[in-house]
């Protein structure tokens, strides 16, 4: 088991560890980890995505739980597919007998983007949310069939 030590009189380190160590260990693992795990530490709130193509259609589910349907923006330019929401709540408690008054409030918003393959019918898209989940059903044009899986060898 390894024991903190005190270096220089500011930060502790471990033994086996100088302070260079200590701050690259830190910087590397922290603050450019920018995998979807690192925004729950950062207070960030990015949804999960599931996607699913078939023949006729793309489907996207996206995890909001305790959003409303008006909380969402979807949008779809230049086969991009843009979902966002901005969500604020206040909260203001006043009790004059014990004389405080308490504010609260929350912000929550995100940003996803999907790039779509040129076979999309803008047309046909339908979005719902129910039980914490936003469904979304892109239409794939008629006779536009998705090519197959081409292997290709390595020399």
């Amino acid at each position: 088991m390894k024991t903190l030590v005190k270096a220089n009189g500011l930060f502790p380190t471990l033994e086996s560890k100088s302070m260079s160590h200590f701050f690259d260990d830190f910087i590397t693992k922290d603050l450019f980890d920018w995998t979807d795990r690192n925004f729950a530490a950062l207070g960030s709130n990015l949804p999960s995505a599931n996607l699913k193509e078939t023949d006729t259609k793309i489907e996207v589910e996206l995890a909001a739980p305790g959003m409303k349907r008006e909380d969402f923006k979807v949008m779809i330019d230049n086969n991009i597919l843009m979902i966002s929401s901005e969500n604020e709540n206040e909260k203001e408690e006043v009790n004059k007998k014990e004389n405080y008054i308490r504010k609260e409030f929350n912000y929550q918003a995100f940003s996803r983007t999907f790039s779509l393959p040129e076979t999309i019918n803008e047309n046909k898209v339908e979005a719902n949310y129910k039980d914490g989940i936003l469904h979304i059903v892109i239409g794939k044009k008629e006779g536009e069939m998705r090519k197959s899986l081409k292997t290709i060898p390595i020399k």
